[in-house]
């Protein structure tokens, strides 16, 4: 259910477009003057606003103007019974939906309230999708270790090598492997991820090489596998250190041989793959507990890439959080929130067991619960364990 407010200073005309408007299935709130109205607005949750022009304490042009600085997503139709063309092409200008004469045709009020909420649909709709196919993301951050990485993908990218890229859950190992691949020669192909630790053992092969209708019991047509859905493209996979060992076996002869079989199949099927792979895991600690094939490592491991956690780069946090306050604010169509000073030094302060991801979330956090800027209070209350 849409959530409308109505800003009038006369109860007559909230209380017509109040039942008006319920009566049409939106849900209505009030309020009586401008200052009012601010109050509510800013706190969230309306899809549209209904204000008068004329109130007193503040008038609808500054309460538009204050809006579309908060929330600048939400439509805003302008009411008014003193206005005049020029009145009405100032409201537009300065982020109006719409101007509408009182007393109001109720038709096109109801036809405008539409249009409004159809157009706000649609801007929704396509920041997701903006996102959803958007470059990727840049790897933030000016310490010595992200410019070494920088440096190296760009000298290993336009190479077919094999990269091996190793650090903590949440440091950015995702990244480095989406731009080898998108400054690679291969970056007009796909680049196909698998996550080889939420993958139960026994699936493991059937997702990576496919199989043949009947190979096993829910094989009930055949699969295409991973390795062939990324031919002509990059291969990334992620926490390679939990793959079982005959998955490992099956990976080192497609590595060696640029061929794959699918399970229950006989035919050999070339691939065209460049593998990017990543782990946690100390992968030689691995190999020593003779849980990881040495062979497979070698294969994997012609040029190392180490991802630094963020703690050991606390310096880029900076960088970091004005990212990400950038991105939450085009996420939910609002107006950027600013940081204190002294919020950030309690953010470099603090020991992130999560790394990035987590700092993303706790940004995140911040935003939704703090006020007009970012305090150390804030970090205080919604960050630092109690």
């Amino acid at each position: 259910m849409s959530n409308i407010l109505i800003i009038d200073d006369e109860r007559a005309i909230r209380s017509v477009l109040k039942d008006i408007l319920s009566n049409e299935g939106f849900k209505v709130e009030e309020a009586a003057d401008g200052e009012e109205g601010f109050r509510k607005f800013s706190a969230g949750g309306f899809d549209l606003v209904l204000c008068d022009i004329k109130m007193p304490k503040m008038d609808g042009m500054e309460f538009l103007q204050k809006a579309m600085e908060v929330h600048p997503e939400t439509p805003v139709i302008m009411i008014s019974g003193h206005g005049n063309i020029e009145t009405a092409v100032d409201a537009v200008k300065k982020g109006a939906f719409d101007y509408i004469s009182k007393p109001p045709d109720l038709n096109r009020l109801l036809i405008t309230i539409r249009n409004a909420m159809d157009k706000n649909t649609l801007v929704k709709e396509t920041r997701v999708l903006k996102r959803k196919v958007s470059r990727v993301q840049d790897i933030i951050g000016e310490s010595e270790a992200i410019l070494r990485i920088r440096e190296t993908i760009d000298k290993v990218a336009p190479t077919d090598a094999r990269v091996l890229v190793t650090g903590e859950n949440g440091s950015g190992k995702e990244l480095v492997a989406r731009w080898l691949h998108e400054k690679s020669n291969r970056s007009q192909g796909p680049i196909v991820e698998v996550n080889c630790a939420a993958i139960p053992g026994e699936l493991i092969e059937s997702e990576l090489f496919g199989h043949e209708k009947g190979s096993f019991t829910s094989a009930i047509k055949q699969r295409i596998g991973k390795f062939e859905q990324a031919s002509g493209g990059t291969l990334f996979l992620d926490e390679i250190g939990d793959m079982s060992l005959s998955a490992q076996a099956k990976v080192l002869r497609a590595l060696q041989e640029g061929k794959i079989t699918r399970v229950g199949g006989d035919k050999e099927i070339s691939v065209d793959v460049r593998v990017v792979a990543a782990t946690n895991k100390d992968l030689l600690k691995e190999v020593e507990e003779k849980n990881f094939r040495l062979d497979l490592y070698h294969r994997l491991g012609v040029i190392l890439i180490h991802v630094p956690s963020l703690n050991e780069r606390k310096s880029d946090i900076p960088l970091l959080v004005n990212k990400f306050l950038g991105d939450i604010a085009e996420e939910y169509g609002q107006a950027r929130k600013e940081i204190d000073k002294k919020a950030l030094d309690a953010l470099m302060q603090h020991n992130w067991t999560g790394n990035i991801r987590e700092l993303r979330n706790v940004v995140e956090r911040l935003v939704i619960l703090s006020g007009k800027e970012i305090m150390a209070s804030d970090v205080q209350s919604y960050v630092l364990p109690k």
